[in-house]
């Protein structure tokens, strides 16, 4: 992300109340043709003291192990681009997610997951194809504190209809994978 989506997100974290693990990369200048790299100094990029202020229920990092953090049980949602390994990964572990699609299947996975099968909370809907426009990923819309911190909010509801779903689809995708289970 540029550094003026992160620092919206990290105040949309902070709002929320919420415990986190932010995974945080810079976005490279380019999407199609180099991976996101890592930030020198977070204390440059983020809000001041946020680090400080959320040092009890968050940490940010440069990269995680995704499997291995969605099938910790005390994970409560995930936030993610939509990509199908993202989206199956989730499901397996029962984890809601809110999609934030950029690019590529990103948002095609997002409107299934969301409008169609109601197995996702939309951060934003980027359908209209900012990419496709030609933007870079530095010059994509931001997308506002608030709107993240719904979406957050929305997702951690411990009763919600897409927590219930999702709960549902991932002992469908367990069953799926047992002798028999599928044909």
């Amino acid at each position: 992300f540029s550094e003026e989506q992160a620092r919206e997100i990290a105040v949309a974290l902070e709002r929320s109340g919420h415990r986190f693990l932010w995974s945080l990369r810079r976005a490279s200048p380019n999407i199609r043709k180099a991976p996101p790299g890592e930030f020198s100094n977070l204390e440059e990029i983020l809000p001041e003291g946020f680090i400080d202020r959320t040092e009890e229920k968050g940490k940010v990092i440069g990269w995680a192990p995704q499997v291995a953090v969605l099938a910790k049980p005390a994970i409560g949602g995930f936030v993610s681009h939509g990509g199908w390994n993202s989206t199956l990964e989730s499901l397996w572990f029962g984890v809601p997610t809110a999609i934030w699609p950029l690019y590529a299947e990103q948002k095609f996975n997002a409107f299934e997951m969301v409008e169609e099968l109601g197995l996702a909370v939309e951060i934003k809907k980027h359908w209209r194809g900012d990419l496709l426009l030609g933007r870079t990923e530095m010059e994509m819309e931001i997308v506002t504190a608030e709107e993240i911190e719904r979406a957050i909010k929305s997702l951690l509801e411990q009763d919600s209809d897409v927590r219930n779903r999702v709960e549902e689809m991932s002992k469908k995708c367990h069953v799926a994978l047992m002798d028999g289970g599928s044909w």
